[in-house]
Formats: structure tokens, sequence, C-alpha cells
């Protein structure tokens, strides 16, 4: 062991024996036992972004951990059936509460809920013969209830993913008309006409930039919270109950934002393109139905785009 290493463990084992001082209930864990899970938490998450992080940095990072709730996870690891009694106890309305959030229906609820007791207890065992499950990710640094309710959420996602594709929505139909209308019209032009001249493809080429830009500056007009709708529902893959849910919304709540999201960026379009383009409205609604089906591409970059420009803006700000 290296002489930074030497260090490093006793400062840990310092903050390990504060933690467990400060505990409600130690659950009969000693320094050794804990120390091990305090230095993991450490090594991934301060370590890992500052390996020369200070004494004072660890010592922080250390006593901003849940005493209590890192020693039920650590004691319910061990096996130690009084523990598993307890968080069942503690925490199983709020388990029940995000399942009801994250499912269709009370039975679909219910058996979410009594899947994420098998998904912490883990059905596959370690070399040492103990469970593996999805305990060993808890690190102490936010409150076990908001993390069970984050496990919950990320289990229904996965869940539903490997049941079945999403289920549209109105707005979905909207999108698929157009996009079926367009690709009948090219199907028609191509039964009937041959390649069309360069000057023709140079026009759809430039109309089809208009339309990209318009849609950039609309997309950059929604509120934040309006944008992150639009990418977890359209590209995270989530349905409008469990983007809801990450928003801290209803699922009828935001299945009527992203309704209004909808009508507001193809006005907000259309106004742009006839006002800074010349666009005739006819032009504008028939450029729209031709440009429906790579819609959905077209926004994932430009909110992608300007995610990225949100974050650097913030980084300047600090």
């Amino acid at each position: 062991m290296s002489r930074k290493d030497a260090q490093i463990e006793e400062i840990v084992n310092l903050g390990t024996a504060r933690l467990l001082a400060r505990a409600t209930d130690a659950r009969s864990l000693n320094i050794d036992v804990l120390a091990q899970r305090v230095r993991a938490a450490l090594e991934k998450y301060l370590l890992s972004a500052d390996a020369n992080a200070t004494e004072k940095a660890i010592d922080e990072f250390i006593d901003g951990l849940h005493a209590d709730d890192l020693c039920l996870i650590v004691a319910c690891e061990r096996g130690e059936q009084k523990a598993w009694s307890d968080l069942v106890a503690q925490y199983g309305a709020t388990v029940r509460s995000a399942a009801r959030s994250a499912s269709s229906n009370e039975d679909a609820a219910e058996d979410l809920a009594q899947s994420i007791w098998a998904e912490l207890h883990g059905l596959r065992t370690r070399e040492d013969g103990r469970p593996q499950g999805k305990l060993a990710y808890y690190s102490g640094r936010g409150s076990l209830g908001g993390w069970l309710r984050a496990v919950v959420g990320q289990l229904a996602v996965d869940q539903h993913r490997k049941s079945s594709r999403l289920v549209q929505t109105e707005l979905d139909a909207d999108f698929d008309r157009l996009a079926r209308d367009s690709h009948q019209s090219d199907e028609a032009f191509n039964a009937g006409a041959t390649a069309p001249d360069p000057e023709t493809a140079l026009a759809k080429q430039r109309a089809s930039g208009d339309v990209e830009a318009a849609l950039a500056a609309a997309l950059r007009e929604l509120a934040p919270e309006d944008r992150l709708l639009v990418k977890l529902y359209y590209f995270d893959g989530l349905r409008l109950r469990e983007a809801g849910a990450v928003l801290g919304v209803h699922e009828a709540t935001a299945s009527r934002r992203l309704t209004r999201i909808h009508a507001e960026v193809r006005e907000r379009v259309e106004a742009i393109l006839i006002k800074e383009h010349g666009w005739t409205r006819n032009e504008t609604s028939r450029s729209l139905s031709e440009a429906a089906m790579h819609l959905e591409s077209d926004l994932e970059l430009m909110l992608t785009t300007e995610n990225v420009r949100e974050r650097e803006r913030g980084v300047r700000d600090v």
C-alpha cells in the first residue's frame, strides 16, 4: 500500500467512525465493514474526478453521507432480516407510491412494487454467496427514499421497453399522417414522371433548409421544461406518464403540454417562414407536410444542440 493510499484509508476510517457515531441505529456495523462502502463511494464520486482531493474535501464528502440510510442498506446486504423488515416497513409506502406513478393501473403498480424488492435483494449471487442486487448501488449521497423512487422509475422504463414499443398518442398519429401523405405524394410523382430536374431539386433543398432554420428558431424559444418534455417523450423513449413523473406532473398534464407545444412550434415555424423567408401560407402548409417524415430526427439533433449550448452557457456563468 502506498503512502497516499494509507493516508486515504486513515481518513476514511476516521470519517466512518464519525458516520457510525451520528447514526441513530448503526445496525451493529463496525468500521471495517462500513469503511469499504464509504471508500467505494469516495472513489466513484470524488477521487475519480480529483485524485488529489484534500483531506478537508474527503471529510466533507463522508460527513455529507446519510448515515442511517447507508447503515440500513449495508445491513440489508449482509442478510440481516430485521434490517430488511425495517426497510420494507419504512419505505414500502414510498415504493408503492412510485410504482403507481409509473404504472397504468393498480395491478401493474402492485406487480412493479413487488418486483422492486426482488431487484433490490438480487436474483443472482456474488462469489461470496450473497445476493447481488441493486442495493450495492446506493452510496448514501442522497436520501434513500429519493433513490428508491429513481430505481422504481428506471425498472418501469426497462420493463416497458422489453414488453412493447411506445403507444402512440394523437400527436404521434398527426406526425404519422403527415409523413404518410408526403410518402404517397412521392410515390405518385415517381410513378408518373422522371426524376426532378436540377432546378427543382435545388428549390427543394433550399426549402428544406428554410424549414430546418425556422424549426431550430422555434425550439430555441421553448421554455426549458417544454424542451425537456419533448426530449423525454420522443427521444428518450418515455411514455407520457413516465415523462410526467420526471417533471413532477400527472400524465394528463404532460399530454396537454405536449399538445400545446406541438401547436406552438408549428405556429411559430409557419410565422417565421412567412415573415422571414417570404413564403405563402399554401407553401408553408405543403412544405411542412413534406418535412414531417424527418421532423423527429431534426428535432432530436436540434434539441441535443440546444442542450449542449445551455450547458456551455451554464459553465461560463459559474
